[in-house]
């Protein structure tokens, strides 16, 4: 009850997000197992830096700046930890994942799309009975995060690398400009960070 009752009210407060949707195609048995097998692997989600300063320096400037959307420090910690994860295990860039997210949902957990999406990577229901399981919450923090990376990982790998038309598939515009853009936007804009600046990087409150 209390579970429902967080939905109903993320689902009063969350105006609905921007995002389009991802189109349902079928998959070949293969790559539907392989994807499977991404989202269920369980293992603790540990950061992956190159040193432990550049983790500190990383997560206090991106906590910094995330503080106006999530306001409760630690939370934002435990989300910033689990997309810079998540993102590196899918040969994603964190950076480029926050400006996603800021796109999608405006870092809104319970936002749901005009079509459906659900959460902080706007996830399309079909995906949890396509390649999850009976327990595949969408608005369950890790669980988007990993769907959304796993998603858009498997979008650049049919592209061939082209970011552009994997993020047109993600939102499920491809060919059109204005979403890639706005990520991209996001991205450089917002998020954008760069190791060659760690020795300058002053730590921040978290």
């Amino acid at each position: 009850m209390r579970l429902l009752a967080c939905l109903l009210i993320g689902f009063w407060l969350s105006p609905l997000a921007r995002a389009g949707n991802q189109q349902y195609e079928p998959l070949a048995a293969s790559v539907r197992a392989a994807l499977h097998a991404a989202v269920s692997d369980q293992a603790s989600p540990d950061s992956r830096f190159a040193s432990s300063e550049e983790k500190i320096a990383w997560l206090s400037e991106m906590s910094h700046r995330l503080r106006n959307k999530m306001p409760d420090p630690q939370a934002r910690i435990d989300f910033l930890k689990t997309v810079h994860y998540e993102a590196t295990r899918s040969g994603l860039d964190p950076q480029m994942v926050l400006g996603l997210i800021n796109v999608e949902s405006g870092f809104r957990k319970y936002a749901v799309s005009s079509a459906g999406a659900r959460g902080y990577m706007q996830i399309m229901p079909f995906w949890a009975k396509l390649i999850g399981n009976s327990d595949s919450n969408l608005f369950h923090m890790r669980t988007n995060l990993r769907f959304g990376c796993t998603i858009l990982r498997h979008y650049l790998d049919i592209e061939k690398g082209d970011l552009y038309r994997a993020l047109g598939r993600y939102n499920g515009s491809l060919g059109q400009p204005e979403y890639p853009n706005l990520v991209r936007s996001a991205w450089e804009g917002k998020w954008s960070w760069q190791r060659s600046t760690l020795a300058q990087a002053q730590p921040r409150q978290p």
